[in-house]
């Protein structure tokens, strides 16, 4: 599965935007991320513990996107990124990690109880990055 079929409806706002006027969406995540660490991470062992998964990923996004159960929507909490729960098992269902690749991937996952797995959604691509939970 490639960029364009995991995107839904992209903001055409944006790309009419010039250059010099676009901010990396990247730079509003880590924002994000901190904010929604606690919920994210109740998710995740949710995940683990009710045996859906031992790999939860989430997909931070800014568009809709075709994979996961949403889980916080920035329109209702005034931020800058959605972000929908999905597993290990779903990304290879989906096509998004070929089957032959998923040793590799494992070898490269984090603990999922002091790391949140984010898929990272942009236009211009996707990628997996590891974002530490806050310490409490």
């Amino acid at each position: 599965m490639n960029a364009e079929e995991l995107l839904g409806n992209l903001n055409e706002e944006e790309d009419n935007k010039p250059k010099e006027q676009k901010k990396s969406p990247l730079v509003s995540l880590e924002k994000d991320l901190t904010f929604y660490a606690g919920s994210m991470k109740e998710v995740a062992v949710d995940i683990m513990v009710e045996g859906i998964s031992s790999y939860p990923i989430f997909i931070a996004h800014q568009h809709e996107v075709n994979i996961g159960e949403l889980i916080l929507n920035r329109a209702d909490l005034n931020t800058d990124w959605s972000i929908q729960a999905s597993t290990l098992e779903e990304f290879i269902q989906k096509g998004i990690i070929h089957p032959d690749k998923r040793e590799h991937f494992l070898k490269s996952y984090k603990k999922p109880e002091g790391y949140m797995c984010v898929f990272v959604v942009v236009p211009a691509g996707a990628n997996f990055v590891y974002y530490p939970y806050p310490k409490v």
